[in-house]
């Protein structure tokens, strides 16, 4: 039996996020990703977006039972898109997922991106791919733009986890060099 699977780029390669196993290091050739905006909410969207001169890195893992269902739940604000053909993986058949180009727009100062969930984004590619993945996460990624709410003390993101000294400094000197605008909760 053939076996389908996804490709994370965002929190699912915080491997602590989800219960989705064996995960496996991958790129995916033809996406990069980007921070959007969406009708849905306030906040960034982390997205895939088709870009035939970039690659980005992820984690590529089975759909657990072959069922979409909770997957698909847990990514509901995006489309999935079959890219078997664009990710160095042995699977035929692999998702990624990306927020319909009609439903993203560029992130303003109405929308925010949660440091928390940055945190955990970034502790999962440190934890695969050691620094120079956190390094190519945040080369590869747009929407710099928008500001960051330092959510920390109190995280808003429903999936954050403990992070490592390391992984702050990283996170921290990374924004600083982007110049990232910051904000504080409320």
């Amino acid at each position: 039996m053939t076996h389908a699977y996804f490709f994370g780029y965002g929190s699912l390669v915080d491997e602590r996020t989800h219960d989705f196993s064996p995960v496996e290091p991958a790129l995916a050739r033809g996406w990069h990703r980007a921070w959007v905006a969406t009708p849905d909410r306030d906040l960034c969207f982390l997205t895939a977006i088709r870009d035939e001169s970039s690659e980005i890195l992820g984690l590529v893992a089975p759909v657990p039972g072959q069922d979409w269902q909770a997957l698909d739940h847990r990514e509901r604000a995006y489309d999935r898109h079959e890219a078997a053909h664009e990710i160095d993986h042995h699977g035929t058949s692999i998702a990624i997922y990306s927020v319909a180009p009609a439903r993203r727009a560029s992130p303003g100062n109405a929308n925010v991106i949660l440091l928390s969930y940055l945190d955990v984004v970034i502790q999962g590619y440190v934890s695969v791919f050691g620094q120079a993945g956190a390094d190519h996460f945040f080369a590869t990624t747009d929407g710099w733009h928008a500001p960051i709410l330092n959510d920390r003390a109190n995280p808003v993101y429903p999936r954050a986890q403990p992070l490592s000294e390391e992984t702050r400094q990283i996170v921290d000197d990374a924004l600083s060099g982007l110049q990232a605008t910051f904000r504080t909760q409320a």
